[in-house]
């Protein structure tokens, strides 16, 4: 048995529509303290790791975990006809997600649960970084557009007094500089100098999820994974992994 009713459904909204842009289908956990999703992109350049609180529901109900498959995108379609006003009321049926919108009116939508293998998802919670930035969303959204009018990738780079984006094309250059005091710049911690490279496809994609939150989490290493993290406090947390672009000698 398992019945979830949330009445600010834009969390899911925003976080799944997100999630979509680079996972097309996924196994969701249903556990006792809220629903989870760790999944990779089919080239495995990406992966996410998503959660959302058993507290951020007005209702929670679970006999057992359990995991069931959805289609992502489908699972959003639904999702994106709830209004403002509406709460999402979820349960299981006979090996089918019931959704439930209700306000006014009440609307039901039944979703199959996919048979999806699970497959090897780089395990995000063992990754080490060097270095940690927090950054008002809106900066490093910019940033990326910003970098995309010249090159195809972006470097994030940090020394104690400064963080730094900046791409270069082949006759172009931009770069966006935060030096530690900014009030754009809320946390900055590194040791001596650290730089990556990372795709601006990828990044544009995971930006969207800056409408959930005023300040993004960006952590890396030297010519080492990316993690951006998106938070809700008690309610929801969304990261996202990206490989580096490791230029060849």
């Amino acid at each position: 048995m398992f019945k979830a009713t949330l009445k600010d459904v834009s969390l899911l909204v925003n976080s799944i529509s997100t999630i979509a842009e680079l996972i097309d289908e996924g196994i969701f956990k249903l556990g006792k303290d809220g629903i989870s999703l760790i999944a990779s992109d089919r080239a495995m350049v990406a992966a996410v790791d998503f959660k959302i609180s058993s507290s951020a529901f007005e209702e929670y109900e679970i006999d057992k975990e359990q995991s069931i498959g959805l289609d992502i995108p489908n699972f959003l379609s639904v999702l994106k006809r709830a209004s403002s006003k509406d709460k999402a009321i979820f349960t299981l049926q006979d090996s089918k997600l019931e959704i439930v919108l209700e306000n006014s009116s009440r609307r039901r939508f039944v979703l199959p649960l996919l048979d999806i293998s699970q497959e090897e998802v780089p395990r995000i919670d063992q990754l080490e970084f060097t270095t940690k930035a927090e950054v008002d969303s809106e900066i490093l959204e910019s940033g990326i557009e910003d970098a995309e009018v010249v090159a195809d990738a972006v470097i994030f780079e940090a020394s104690p007094s400064k963080f730094v984006m900046r791409a270069e094309g082949d006759i172009s250059s931009t770069q966006l500089e935060l030096e530690k005091g900014n009030e754009s710049l809320k946390e900055l911690k590194v040791s001596g100098t650290v730089k990556a490279k990372y795709p601006l496809d990828y990044l544009k994609k995971m930006i969207k999820a800056a409408k959930l939150t005023d300040v993004v989490k960006i952590e890396w290493a030297q010519d080492y994974p990316l993690k951006l993290s998106f938070g809700v406090e008690d309610k929801l947390n969304l990261d996202f992994v990206l490989a580096p672009r490791v230029e060849e000698e």
